[in-house]
């Protein structure tokens, strides 16, 4: 769009707005008519680690929004001269999973216990024993569950219970909802009528009155949307709470509350059967779209679903990204001590680019980037841990190729079981920061799990701009449109990606890491049990 027609739609509330609130990184996405990004802003945030939790402050939460939306409010008014008082709709994802629970009060009853925490192993075993259904430990259903077994106090006060995306949207509209793929990350979800699943809600029910628990599951949950499905509209104290300014006008429909998982497929086109994708940031997660159920119940893989319901068969690992962060900060310390006044940017680059230089197996060295535990491989805690024989080649490159290789490494585990299962995959979408240097984490990604991945141009946008598609078709599809249709045959009409296949040597090489890898997972544990 031109710049007068994008000013015509930021003065006439012709725009739709996204904000993801991930692990690293708060951001937020405005789109035009056309779907394509006309401003951002973000705040960057992390988790805490206290009293034996992974959580974030509540107040972190608001600081964060009302920072990241005046940061694209500004970044609005300096593009194109015009104050951003209005939108079309707008939405809200975040990191999935975790435990939020309020009192009737709709005060916080414990700290945040988001998506990281692996505190939850009795309970997660057996709910899924219980119920047949893989439930994971970051479950908010395990997080309850764990709560009734432990005895803790604040569980016959729990009047509301949701996630990261539902507590904000709740607070902004005043409907206690979710976006079902969001919910399918609480408790099962009947894909049938797009609703928690009945008959497994009243198992859990049982067995949660015969550890003491007097209160109703179905009642303290929220509310299941589709997408597309009327959410609520920004209430005027909302529009105060994101934009204490108070220029933001209240009264925009605002679109279910989704995922990071969800947004994930919505903006890479991956919400048909046989298309998936792979998130790769602070955590990573890929999403296949399934055309039959699998087998049987396997840990490693979680059963979730699209926006629209439709079930997916998910690989959620912890660990991606967060070691290659934490060596950029040391990497910019050293220039700075050199004098030198960094770029991160260019730090990245010089990281990724390093990494595709060096040797296909990594020089032989051996690489976990575990600081938090790891289900997929059955790590309750992680210790990062770089390991290698006196013969091996440290150097810059193969330490580089080696944190990539790692950030993929448990991921490429789970994928291995969907392969045996026969799922069909007609194509592979990659987003997220890992994507962000052209061809390298793309190139080790297609290595990694052996098929083709593509990675669009709006790749770096992410989830957020996942969130802004949402929140567009909430208030522009056509009568009897699906998300599916709207996907295909509107946004992405045309735009199929820069396909990478893997070659035959970084496949080689990567096996070989991964070799090493599985093998020297008994010194990973061992450094967890060792270095306290």
């Amino acid at each position: 769009m031109e710049r007068t027609a994008i000013q015509a739609a930021i003065a006439g509330g012709k725009t739709y707005l996204g904000i993801e609130l991930g692990s690293t990184r708060i951001k937020g996405v405005l789109i035009g008519p056309d779907w394509a990004p006309i401003a951002s802003g973000d705040f960057g945030w992390e988790n805490r680690y206290e009293n034996g939790i992974w959580t974030y402050h509540l107040d972190e939460v608001w600081t964060g929004l009302q920072t990241c939306y005046a940061n694209l409010a500004k970044d609005v008014e300096e593009k194109y001269g015009v104050p951003l008082t209005r939108v079309g709709s707008m939405g809200f994802s975040a990191m999935m999973h975790g435990y939020l629970p309020f009192d009737a009060a709709g005060e916080l009853l414990t700290p945040f216990r988001t998506w990281r925490n692996t505190i939850t192993g009795p309970a997660a075993a057996e709910l899924t024993e219980l119920l047949q259904f893989n439930i994971p430990q970051r479950w908010s259903a395990a997080h309850l569950y764990q709560a009734i077994l432990n005895g803790e106090a604040h569980i016959n006060d729990i009047a509301f219970l949701t996630t990261l995306a539902g507590y904000v949207h709740w607070k902004l509209t005043g409907r206690k909802v979710l976006g079902v793929g969001e919910a399918s990350g609480m408790f099962p979800i009947d894909s049938e009528k797009n609703d928690f699943d009945r008959a497994m809600l009243a198992k859990f029910q049982d067995a949660a009155e015969k550890h003491g628990w007097k209160d109703s599951v179905e009642a303290i949950l929220p509310q299941v949307l589709a997408a597309g499905e009327d959410a609520g509209t920004l209430t005027a104290e909302g529009a105060r709470l994101l934009d204490p300014t108070g220029t933001l006008q209240p009264g925009c429909p605002v679109a279910p509350p989704e995922g990071d998982a969800g947004t994930g497929m919505t903006a890479t086109n991956s919400v048909a059967v046989r298309t998936g994708n792979v998130s790769a940031g602070t955590s990573i997660f890929a999403m296949v779209v399934l055309e039959r159920q699998l087998s049987r119940v396997y840990e490693q893989i979680d059963m979730v679903t699209t926006p629209t319901g439709k079930p997916v068969a998910m690989v959620h690992c912890n660990n991606c990204t967060n070691e290659i962060n934490a060596w950029a900060a040391v990497f910019k310390g050293f220039l700075e001590a050199l004098g030198q006044k960094p770029d991160m940017n260019q730090i990245y680059t010089a990281m990724f680019q390093s990494a595709a230089k060096g040797e296909k197996d990594c020089g032989g060295l051996v690489l976990y980037n575990y600081l938090s535990g790891e289900p997929v491989t059955g790590f309750a805690e992680g210790r990062p841990l770089l390991c290698r024989r006196p013969e091996d080649k440290l150097d810059f490159s193969n330490f580089m190729r080696a944190q990539l290789y790692s950030a993929v490494a448990t991921l490429k585990i789970g994928m291995d079981i969907l392969a045996k299962e026969q799922v069909q995959i007609d194509r592979l979408f990659g987003h997220g920061g890992y994507f962000k240097t052209p061809v390298v984490g793309q190139s080790v990604m297609a290595a990694a799990l052996g098929v083709p991945v593509s990675v669009m141009e709006t790749a770096g946008e992410g989830g957020a701009w996942g969130m802004a598609l949402l929140a567009a078709y909430l208030v522009d599809k056509q009568a009897g449109e699906t998300l599916e249709d709207y996907l295909a045959n509107r946004v992405f009409s045309g735009q199929t990606g820069a396909a990478l296949a893997p070659e035959a040597a970084d496949q080689a090489g990567f096996e070989a890491f991964i070799r090493r890898y599985k093998a020297g997972l008994a010194a990973e544990q061992a450094a967890v049990e060792s270095v306290r």
